[in-house]
């Protein structure tokens, strides 16, 4: 084994290890929500951005804030409201005088900062959805006939309340399909419910101090996450999956056809590979199996998914219709 490669070992050991402990601190700080921490880490590997659901209280703004502070990056966040403007997100430009002359000059605005939390944005109008939608599909931003490009490293988590609708822009299913994964939160039971009573007390007693985890781990994370083995036979499990969005009179036995009425894009089948790849990488694998598919199937496929009215009267959810697919859809 030559020396190049020993080092390439070595690094990718250290970036694992690292992208453990940054899974430990979190946890730590955000109790109860495992699978949003394994869902924010996913998203970071995959270069993908997150959809939150949940009722107040529910430590979405606190899972990213640990997130920030663990990797000592930049997080902006910005309240959606019904009067918000794109420029108040993207930045606008403004005139300073230099040298006694008026000169245009370009004001960054929130979204120019490494994580950004979209705060309810199903409450802004859609074209302040849109200017975000360019952001989180092309990492830049144009304001005025120029470009701007965001920082390398780059994630939009925006949260939505399940609850109070009135008055809301719910999300057009273009820009839902953008998020990598949604994911649905809900309250701790009894005993997280303690621990974070215990864990509030402890932080008014003393600020918690965690350890910084460089951001070049994440970015070594990604260069490995390309090289991990996926068999053909994963492959057309995964695309088996899918299609049974789309085709679900392939079912016949089975109440698929009468849930749903429009399937996955292919954005779907790209994001299970992306996120079961990152998944496998993060249990220490060097090939996916199908455990690891199936582990990030809801949190890809349910907000994709467009169920029929007599689901919806049925009280039937897209979690169910995935469990269905899962059961259906056998691996080759």
């Amino acid at each position: 084994m030559t020396e190049q490669s020993n080092e390439k070992l070595t690094e990718q050991s250290t970036a694992l290890a690292q992208l453990q402990l940054l899974k430990k601190q979190i946890e730590q700080s955000v109790i109860g929500q495992s699978h949003v921490v394994d869902s924010l880490l996913i998203a970071l590997l995959t270069n993908g951005n997150i959809l939150l659901e949940g009722l107040p209280g529910t430590a979405k703004t606190r899972s990213i804030k640990t997130l920030a502070r663990s990797l000592a990056v930049d997080l902006g966040r910005v309240q959606f409201t019904p009067d918000l403007l794109p420029s108040d997100v993207t930045g606008t430009e403004v005139y300073q005088e230099v040298n006694g002359k008026p000169v245009l000059t370009f004001q960054q605005g929130p979204i120019f900062n490494n994580l950004l939390l979209a705060d309810e944005i199903n409450r802004s109008p859609a074209k302040v959805q849109a200017a975000l939608l360019e952001a989180m599909e092309e990492r830049q931003i144009t304001v005025a006939g120029k470009t701007y490009k965001l920082p390398e490293l780059f994630m939009v988590l925006a949260t939505q309340n399940p609850i109070e609708q009135e008055g809301t822009y719910p999300l057009p299913e273009a820009q839902m399909d953008r998020f990598i994964m949604k994911i649905n939160l809900e309250y701790p039971d009894d005993a997280a419910e303690a621990a974070i009573i215990k864990l509030v007390r402890s932080e008014e007693k003393s600020i918690q101090t965690v350890e910084n985890i460089s951001p070049e781990h994440i970015f070594t994370a990604r260069d490995e996450i390309h090289n991990i083995h996926c068999s053909q036979a994963i492959i057309d499990y995964i695309v088996a999956i899918v299609m049974a969005t789309r085709k679900p009179e392939r079912y016949a036995d089975s109440p698929l056809q009468q849930w749903l009425t429009v399937g996955s894009s292919p954005r779907a089948s790209i994001a299970i590979d992306k996120c079961a790849r990152a998944q496998a990488w993060l249990k220490g694998k060097d090939f996916v199996d199908p455990d690891d598919v199936r582990s990030v199937t809801h949190s890809v496929l349910r907000h994709r998914l467009v169920l029929s009215y007599d689901a919806l009267a049925d009280g039937i959810t897209a979690d169910a219709v995935i469990d269905e697919i899962l059961k259906q859809v056998a691996v080759a």
